[in-house]
């Protein structure tokens, strides 16, 4: 008969973890606090948050900060069209590209691959400005009014190319050499060997390329002031901008102002904005820890 033995737990161990838990668990509590209490305001009506401030929970229940929102629903509805498919395609897009370039740049047999690395690392540094950008962008490549404007500067970052470079590094070249023995091409040994590797990585830089593509709106400003459908960002920013401009300029009617939910709508706008966004994190939460462990370890 086998011996038992019984394993005694350390009531040091168990005090830390119990205090570790509820440590996380309150620390959790409190980031997800201001989130609660946003949603509540959105909820709320406009005079008792001017009065009472914002709580957890909605006080004088009020859909009107909602109802200005959603006033336009094809309008609303192409905002959120377009700026699913500008997230969408520029994921994809970005993540394809920033990966074969981070490969790119890791391999030792590219003999200037430092060089390059050097001047994505120098643009990191410097930048030509506004101008030169917007010149660039509306006179040169003539983008004005076109999507491309707000695709295009987005599709590829420096940090996230060094960041799958650094990724890359923990990937060992035996298996692009062992590739090449077999008689594959670079291509083949990308797509059917080292891909399917890098999925931490992808997670991670795919969470930044889709909060930055959904979140975007200063391009949009720029380039895109005659397009009746704008991305959603910049769709929100217009009405909070304009239901402030009525505010002031009514600075005089009481009723009126005490009628116009700018707080409320601030809130309203930002549940609109980030709420299906979030949807998204749980499923890359995972890779997305990883991905960052390892990007950033690695010299």
């Amino acid at each position: 008969m086998a011996n038992q033995t019984k394993v005694r737990k350390d009531p040091v161990s168990m005090g830390v973890t119990v205090f570790a838990v509820v440590f996380v668990t309150i620390f959790a509590v409190l980031c997800l606090l201001p989130f609660v209490m946003m949603v509540s305001a959105s909820f709320s009506s406009e005079n008792v948050i001017m009065t009472e401030g914002i709580g957890i929970l909605p006080k004088d229940f009020s859909v009107e900060a909602y109802k200005i929102a959603l006033k336009n629903p094809k309008f609303i509805v192409g905002a959120y069209i377009v700026t699913i498919v500008l997230t969408v395609t520029g994921t994809i897009t970005g993540l394809f590209i920033i990966s074969m370039t981070g490969y790119s740049l890791y391999r030792p047999d590219f003999f200037i691959r430092n060089k390059i690395a050097f001047f994505f690392y120098f643009t990191t540094l410097f930048s030509a400005g506004l101008a030169p950008s917007y010149i660039w962008m509306t006179r040169y490549l003539n983008l004005k009014n076109n999507y491309l404007a707000v695709f295009l500067p987005l599709l590829m970052s420096p940090w996230l190319i060094i960041l799958m470079r650094n990724f890359m590094k923990s990937v060992p070249f035996e298996i692009t050499e062992s590739g090449k023995i077999d008689g594959a091409g670079d291509f083949t040994i990308f797509i059917r060997l080292i891909f399917p590797m890098m999925k931490p990585a992808l997670a991670t830089i795919g969470l930044f390329l889709a909060l930055s593509y959904w979140n975007e709106w200063y391009n949009s400003m720029l380039y895109l002031p005659n397009l009746d459908y704008k991305p959603l960002q910049y769709y929100l920013y217009k009405i909070v901008n304009e239901a402030a401009a009525l505010r002031q300029s009514l600075a005089g009617s009481v009723v009126i102002i005490g009628a116009l939910p700018t707080t409320t709508l601030k809130m309203a706008t930002a549940v609109l904005a980030t709420g299906p966004i979030i949807l998204l994190y749980p499923f890359v939460q995972k890779y997305f820890i990883s991905g960052i462990v390892v990007g950033s370890v690695k010299g």
